[in-house]
């Protein structure tokens, strides 16, 4: 009896007898009102925190954390597809280069190009550099023509490195003089583009389009890449493009970015240049993209683990001058990297803490409730008093 008298003397809850209730229309309606917030309430939480259903959480949630990006020797893929509506494949070149030196001239690997009619359909689709056309009777190095017991060895028209280089098609040739330096100002000079109908093919596809994409595979360092006309080169320790050969006065660079990213997909990725589109209004010019790239990593519940990459973008057109090889006709795309990396890691929270944000919920509102019906009870109590003395006024 003894043990019993102790218990109840720490229950926390004394009771009051009935007798001594008194309810008041005040407190039915703020009972009620706090019934229907709690409930509310109860639902959002519901609905936004975790609960099991069938041993499954209805939401799960992310937490985000900043942390220093360590990680070294690694590399970048870029994902890329953008359309050209006025620029035809033949002429169109894709370069990338990065501050450690690297570079990747006239990429063709990896990449698609696909030609577009005026109204944007396409017309044929080809890995870039496959179906060159085959040369009948091409005139030999030694200047002769090809007979039917000769190996083919064509002339490289002074861009040989040894005796023994031959250029068998006008692409060679133009390869050839990129790595020396120098533009192919006239292509009906050269036997091989002429035979090739390198010219023709510009002139028929000119007014054409063109859809390239593809993926870059780069080192994980600052760097560029660009789309632009011409075939790549340096010259004096500067990039430049042969646009000689195309005999054009002026490029249109107008173009829409169907998707742009660093790296894979994963859930709540936003790349702020996708679907991003541009018009040129003056004849020719050089459309920078300044992209700050920011490594991020994605764990979901599963503990499957995604490396990827997010990214800010600023924009900035330049009119381009011939002659000026800073400032050529393309589209060119500039990027740093952040050395603060994000990850995101996508967890259950208990169900206890379900638990605890429902006691919560109920023990704030009846708390305040509480307070809210006592003001307003001793209030009118109070205003009652005083008007049975008279000194309400």
């Amino acid at each position: 009896m003894d043990i019993f008298n102790k218990l109840r003397n720490l229950d926390a809850y004394p009771k009051i007898n009935e007798d001594f209730y008194s309810r008041t229309l005040s407190g039915g309606v703020i009972t009620l009102v706090s019934s229907v917030v709690m409930l509310l309430l109860f639902i959002s939480e519901l609905r936004l925190s975790l609960a099991l259903i069938a041993g499954l959480y209805l939401h799960a949630v992310t937490e985000t954390k900043l942390v220093v990006d360590t990680s070294r020797g690694e590399t970048l893929r870029i994902n890329f597809d953008v359309t050209f509506p006025a620029l035809s494949c033949s002429i169109l070149s894709l370069d990338a280069m990065d501050i450690s030196g690297e570079q990747h001239l006239d990429v063709r690997h990896d990449i698609i190009k696909k030609r577009l009619d005026s109204h944007g359909n396409a017309i044929e689709s080809r890995q870039d550099g496959i179906g060159a056309p085959k040369i009948e009777k091409p005139l030999q190095r030694h200047g002769g023509r090809l007979e039917h017991n000769e190996t083919y060895c064509g002339s490289c028209y002074g861009a040989e490195v040894s005796d023994d280089d031959c250029c068998n098609s006008c692409e060679e040739v133009r390869e050839a003089y990129r790595k020396k330096g120098w533009g192919l100002s006239n292509p009906d000079l050269i036997d091989q583009c002429k035979r090739e109908g390198f010219l023709q093919k510009i002139k028929d596809e000119d007014g054409e389009g063109c859809n390239i994409y593809g993926f870059l595979e780069v080192n994980k360092v600052a760097g560029n890449f660009h789309f632009a006309p011409g075939k790549s080169f340096q010259q004096s320790n500067v990039h430049v493009h042969d646009l000689l050969a195309f005999q054009k006065d002026s490029f249109n660079i107008s173009h829409k970015i169907n998707r742009l990213a660093f790296g894979e997909y994963f859930p709540g990725i936003v790349n702020p240049l996708d679907r991003v589109q541009w018009v040129q209004q003056t004849p020719s010019g050089m459309y920078q993209y300044f992209i700050k790239v920011v490594p991020t990593v994605y764990t979901d519940v599963n503990g499957h683990t995604i490396q990827s990459n997010q990214f800010s973008v600023t924009e900035h057109f330049r009119n381009a001058e011939f002659g000026r090889p800073q400032s050529l006709p393309g589209v060119f795309f500039f990027y740093d990297l952040s050395p603060i990396k994000v990850t995101f890691t996508e967890e259950h929270v208990s169900f206890l803490h379900f638990l605890t944000s429902v006691c919560a919920i109920v023990g704030g509102i009846f708390t305040v409730s509480g307070i809210v019906d006592s003001f307003i009870y001793h209030g009118q109590k109070a205003i009652k008093k005083k008007m049975e003395i008279g000194k309400f006024s």
